[in-house]
């Protein structure tokens, strides 16, 4: 519960990080509305390196030469100069963004070449995860060779016995349209526990394995191409004991080892 906990912060932490609002600033020559050479060089790299943002507002500012009518209309210019160069290259400018002139109405920083500016807000959405589609267990099994294992991912048993629960037989059912599909496969299906480092005392890996291998039996796959076998905890994928419920699962399986194939 507390690693699920943890985990969802991060995610939530990650998207508020993401989407947080930031800002980079451009710079201009006395009385132009054109970036200068080293601004117009840094919004074209920002460009490149920002292709998903999400512009909310940009404003333009002068120093302080000049009347406050005049530089309120050169510093809407110069916000403006920047809206179009985004345009230009496909930057996503938020159908409400603010795009306003403040020409010398604001607090100088003190120096006249700081001043000419323009500001563009923006932020950057969270990457949207493409969805990871698992191998169904016959896609899984189209190309297997003798040798390779193949582990029944979602195959639960109740608790201390080889009784499956209802929720996994329709794996047990693809295993069996598998085995149908492809006579040519013999295999020994493998039991394994987590949890107990040393013996398994109440022999459950073989259990479960016998429990798969009967059901096969009861289907009408033939004696002839099964064998089963139980492991206990002697070959766990996570050591022993596990840190976790997630390796307790990885750990507490069953798996098919493909004995021969045509």
């Amino acid at each position: 519960m507390k690693q699920k906990i943890t985990t969802t912060f991060f995610l939530l932490f990650s998207i508020l990080l993401y989407s947080q609002e930031q800002q980079f600033q451009v710079f201009f020559d006395f009385d132009i509305s054109e970036t200068n050479t080293t601004s117009t060089e840094k919004l074209q790299q920002w460009i490149e390196n920002n292709p998903t943002a999400v512009v909310d507002k940009i404003y333009g500012y002068c120093d302080s030469v000049g009347s406050v009518e005049y530089n309120d209309v050169l510093s809407l210019k110069r916000a403006n100069y920047v809206v179009e160069k985004l345009k230009s290259n496909n930057i996503n400018i938020n159908d409400k963004a603010e795009v306003k002139g403040f020409g010398k109405r604001y607090s100088q920083s003190g120096s006249a070449a700081a001043d000419r500016k323009a500001v563009v807000y923006y932020t950057i959405p969270p990457k949207k995860e493409a969805p990871v589609v698992e191998e169904s267990l016959t896609d899984q099994t189209k190309n297997l060779k003798t040798g390779d294992k193949l582990t029944l991912k979602n195959l639960n048993f109740y608790d201390r016995s080889g009784v499956i629960v209802p929720s996994s037989e329709p794996i047990l059912k693809e295993l069996l349209s598998i085995m149908v599909e492809r006579p040519d496969l013999k295999i020994e299906i493998q039991g394994h526990i987590c949890c107990q480092p040393g013996t398994d005392l109440e022999n459950i890996a073989t259990i479960r394995a016998r429990a798969i291998y009967n059901f096969l039996l009861e289907n009408g796959i033939s004696k002839d191409r099964l064998q089963y076998k139980g492991f206990g905890s002697s070959r766990p994928i996570h050591p022993i004991p596990e840190r976790n419920e997630k390796e307790r699962n990885e750990n507490r399986r069953v798996e098919i080892m493909v004995l021969e194939s045509k």
